[in-house]
């Protein structure tokens, strides 16, 4: 159900750009933080907000992967199956993991699966996304202990990011509201340094 401090929060975001239409991405991910997935309903708020018809908002809607028209579980869990990944094991895990769930969705709520194009961890690969935190290098048998810690509620960090929340609180930091965790946990891993740190060698040699 959205309710009026929803409707207020969308305009919040329309507000913040000169032309309003310019926050509908943002208003989406804020839809998902409230319903768990984009609806007619959610599709007609935006549009009424930003003076647009409901099919200009679908367009938008369903042209990006980010926004998922059936509900999503408690975790989203993609699986970049793009060629490095591929190659790493990707599919195998993805595969793995289907098995292990008994299809896309768990029974209980807790995880949504997904294929995931390339998400530039490639020198992690194979990578397997959490509410968009990575886990590197994973294998068939880390991403089951991954989704079984989550599913068991267990404290669970990203590598390279912060510790696991769930999904639509995900979103909501998506939307521009900010949970205060922007800086928790490492940036970037030592193999994405490894380039920057030689050109900074490199540079210094040359005076």
């Amino acid at each position: 159900m959205i309710t009026d401090k929803t409707r207020d929060e969308l305009r919040e975001i329309a507000a913040r750009y000169p032309e309003g239409r310019s926050g509908l991405l943002p208003m989406l991910h804020l839809l998902q933080s409230v319903q768990g997935h984009i609806t007619q309903a959610g599709l007609e708020e935006c549009a009424a907000v930003l003076d647009l018809t409901t099919a200009e908002v679908a367009a938008v809607a369903t042209f990006y992967s980010m926004y998922k028209t059936k509900p999503v579980g408690d975790h989203l869990v993609g699986v970049c199956t793009n060629t490095l990944c591929a190659v790493m094991g990707g599919d195998l895990i993805y595969e793995r993991l289907q098995h292990h769930l008994g299809g896309n969705e768990s029974a209980d709520g807790a995880i949504t699966l997904e294929h995931v194009e390339c998400n530039a961890g490639c020198d992690y690969a194979p990578v397997v996304m959490v509410n968009w935190e990575f886990f590197d290098n994973q294998t068939p048998d880390s991403a089951v202990e991954l989704v079984d810690n989550l599913r068991a509620g267990h404290t669970v960090t990203s590598p390279r990011g912060a510790e696991i929340t769930c999904w639509r609180d995900v979103e909501r930091v998506l939307a521009g509201f900010e949970d205060g965790r922007a800086d928790e946990g490492p940036s970037a891993g030592t193999a994405s340094l490894v380039g920057l740190r030689k050109a900074a060698a490199l540079e210094e040699e040359a005076g």
